[in-house]
Protein backbone atom coordinates (compact mmCIF):
# COMPACT_ATOMS: atom_id res chain seq x y z
CA UNK A 1 0.00 0.00 0.00
CA UNK A 2 1.52 3.69 -1.11
CA UNK A 3 2.03 6.27 1.95
CA UNK A 4 -0.73 8.72 2.09
CA UNK A 5 0.25 11.93 0.10
CA UNK A 6 1.54 14.91 2.45
CA UNK A 7 -2.00 16.77 1.32
CA UNK A 8 -4.38 13.70 2.23
CA UNK A 9 -2.70 12.99 5.63
CA UNK A 10 -3.35 17.11 6.24
CA UNK A 11 -6.73 16.64 5.35
CA UNK A 12 -6.61 14.06 7.65
CA UNK A 13 -5.13 16.06 10.32
CA UNK A 14 -7.64 18.97 9.64
CA UNK A 15 -10.62 16.28 9.84
CA UNK A 16 -9.30 15.36 13.19
CA UNK A 17 -8.62 18.50 14.87
CA UNK A 18 -11.99 20.31 13.30
CA UNK A 19 -8.76 22.98 11.49
CA UNK A 20 -10.26 24.75 8.53
CA UNK A 21 -10.04 23.59 4.90
CA UNK A 22 -7.25 23.85 2.97
CA UNK A 23 -6.54 27.21 1.88
CA UNK A 24 -5.21 28.04 -1.56
CA UNK A 25 -1.87 29.29 -2.37
CA UNK A 26 -1.23 33.03 -1.88
CA UNK A 27 -0.75 35.38 -4.83
CA UNK A 28 0.80 38.62 -3.09
CA UNK A 29 1.98 39.04 0.36
CA UNK A 30 2.15 36.47 2.71
CA UNK A 31 -1.58 35.95 4.08
CA UNK A 32 -0.53 31.64 4.16
CA UNK A 33 1.73 32.52 7.19
CA UNK A 34 -1.31 32.48 10.00
CA UNK A 35 -2.62 29.23 8.94
CA UNK A 36 0.22 27.48 8.67
CA UNK A 37 1.29 29.05 11.99
CA UNK A 38 -1.99 27.56 13.36
CA UNK A 39 -1.75 23.63 11.68
CA UNK A 40 2.08 23.62 12.85
CA UNK A 41 0.69 24.50 16.60
CA UNK A 42 -1.57 21.78 16.71
CA UNK A 43 0.07 19.22 14.20
CA UNK A 44 4.17 19.94 15.14
CA UNK A 45 4.27 19.17 11.27
CA UNK A 46 5.85 21.34 8.85
CA UNK A 47 5.00 19.68 5.35
CA UNK A 48 1.27 19.21 6.54
CA UNK A 49 1.20 22.60 7.76
CA UNK A 50 2.33 23.93 4.37
CA UNK A 51 -0.39 21.82 2.66
CA UNK A 52 -2.78 22.89 4.51
CA UNK A 53 -1.51 26.76 4.22
CA UNK A 54 -0.83 26.10 0.30
CA UNK A 55 2.31 26.33 -0.06
CA UNK A 56 5.28 24.21 -0.04
CA UNK A 57 7.54 23.54 2.72
CA UNK A 58 10.38 25.00 0.53
CA UNK A 59 8.85 28.01 0.63
CA UNK A 60 7.85 28.21 4.17
CA UNK A 61 11.96 27.37 4.99
CA UNK A 62 12.60 30.07 2.59
CA UNK A 63 10.77 32.81 4.63
CA UNK A 64 11.82 31.34 7.57
CA UNK A 65 15.21 32.15 6.66
CA UNK A 66 14.98 35.54 5.81
CA UNK A 67 12.13 36.93 8.43
CA UNK A 68 13.44 36.75 12.19
CA UNK A 69 9.87 37.39 13.31
CA UNK A 70 8.36 34.65 11.23
CA UNK A 71 11.10 32.20 12.39
CA UNK A 72 10.24 33.40 16.18
CA UNK A 73 6.27 32.73 15.42
CA UNK A 74 7.21 29.20 14.15
CA UNK A 75 9.04 28.18 17.35
CA UNK A 76 6.51 29.57 19.24
CA UNK A 77 3.85 27.17 17.20
CA UNK A 78 6.18 23.97 17.38
CA UNK A 79 6.29 24.50 21.27
CA UNK A 80 2.60 24.63 21.69
CA UNK A 81 2.41 21.75 18.97
CA UNK A 82 4.72 19.54 21.16
CA UNK A 83 3.14 20.94 24.61
CA UNK A 84 -0.27 19.59 23.37
CA UNK A 85 1.30 16.20 22.08
CA UNK A 86 2.53 16.08 25.44
CA UNK A 87 -0.69 16.46 26.67
CA UNK A 88 -1.97 14.00 24.46
CA UNK A 89 0.24 11.54 25.38
CA UNK A 90 -0.36 11.83 29.37
CA UNK A 91 -3.88 11.62 28.93
CA UNK A 92 -3.66 8.84 26.43
CA UNK A 93 -1.32 6.67 28.95
CA UNK A 94 -3.45 7.47 32.10
CA UNK A 95 -6.94 6.56 30.63
CA UNK A 96 -5.87 4.65 27.31
CA UNK A 97 -6.86 5.07 23.86
CA UNK A 98 -10.43 5.42 22.53
CA UNK A 99 -11.68 2.05 21.15
CA UNK A 100 -13.87 3.72 18.79
CA UNK A 101 -13.53 3.54 15.07
CA UNK A 102 -10.57 6.94 15.34
CA UNK A 103 -7.19 6.56 14.10
CA UNK A 104 -4.66 4.46 16.11
CA UNK A 105 -2.17 6.85 18.26
CA UNK A 106 1.53 5.73 18.28
CA UNK A 107 2.31 6.60 21.69
CA UNK A 108 5.80 5.08 20.81
CA UNK A 109 6.26 7.65 17.96
CA UNK A 110 5.30 10.03 19.79
CA UNK A 111 7.43 10.01 23.14
CA UNK A 112 10.12 9.59 20.64
CA UNK A 113 9.03 12.40 19.08
CA UNK A 114 9.21 14.42 22.60
CA UNK A 115 12.22 13.19 23.79
CA UNK A 116 14.37 14.08 20.41
CA UNK A 117 12.44 18.11 20.81
CA UNK A 118 13.04 18.31 24.07
CA UNK A 119 16.16 20.26 24.12
CA UNK A 120 14.66 22.42 21.25
CA UNK A 121 11.99 23.61 22.89
CA UNK A 122 13.42 23.86 26.28
CA UNK A 123 15.79 26.81 24.79
CA UNK A 124 12.60 28.15 23.41
CA UNK A 125 11.33 28.52 27.02
CA UNK A 126 14.74 29.66 27.92
CA UNK A 127 14.22 32.59 25.29
CA UNK A 128 10.92 33.52 26.51
CA UNK A 129 11.76 33.81 29.71
CA UNK A 130 14.95 35.61 29.52
CA UNK A 131 12.89 37.95 27.01
CA UNK A 132 10.50 38.35 29.98
CA UNK A 133 13.29 39.03 32.47
CA UNK A 134 14.67 41.68 30.17
CA UNK A 135 11.87 43.44 30.18
CA UNK A 136 11.54 43.46 34.08
CA UNK A 137 14.98 44.56 34.31
CA UNK A 138 14.54 47.54 31.69
CA UNK A 139 11.32 48.48 33.84
CA UNK A 140 13.25 48.42 37.20
CA UNK A 141 16.02 50.82 35.87
CA UNK A 142 13.40 53.16 34.07
CA UNK A 143 12.09 53.55 37.87
CA UNK A 144 15.63 53.58 39.32
CA UNK A 145 16.42 56.51 37.10
CA UNK A 146 12.73 58.41 37.61
CA UNK A 147 13.61 58.22 41.93
CA UNK A 148 17.22 59.01 40.70
CA UNK A 149 15.47 62.40 39.33
CA UNK A 150 12.85 62.83 41.90
CA UNK A 151 15.62 62.70 44.66
CA UNK A 152 18.00 65.42 43.03
CA UNK A 153 14.91 67.90 42.46
CA UNK A 154 13.88 67.42 46.10
CA UNK A 155 18.27 68.37 47.12
CA UNK A 156 17.98 71.01 44.67
CA UNK A 157 14.48 72.21 45.81
CA UNK A 158 16.02 72.35 49.87
CA UNK A 159 19.62 73.63 48.75
CA UNK A 160 17.70 76.92 47.21
CA UNK A 161 15.63 76.98 50.62
CA UNK A 162 18.52 76.70 52.41
CA UNK A 163 20.59 79.67 50.37
CA UNK A 164 16.80 81.44 50.44
CA UNK A 165 16.94 81.48 54.22
CA UNK A 166 20.37 82.50 54.97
Amino acid sequence: MAKPTVQRRAKTLRARVGAAPQAQPARTGKPWKAGFLAVLAETSNVSAAAAAAGVTPSRVYKEKRSDADFAARWREALCEGYDLLEIEVLHRLRFGEPKEGGAKFDNATALRLLSQHRETVARERAIRENADVEVVRRSIHAKLLAIRDEVLRQRQTHAAEACADA
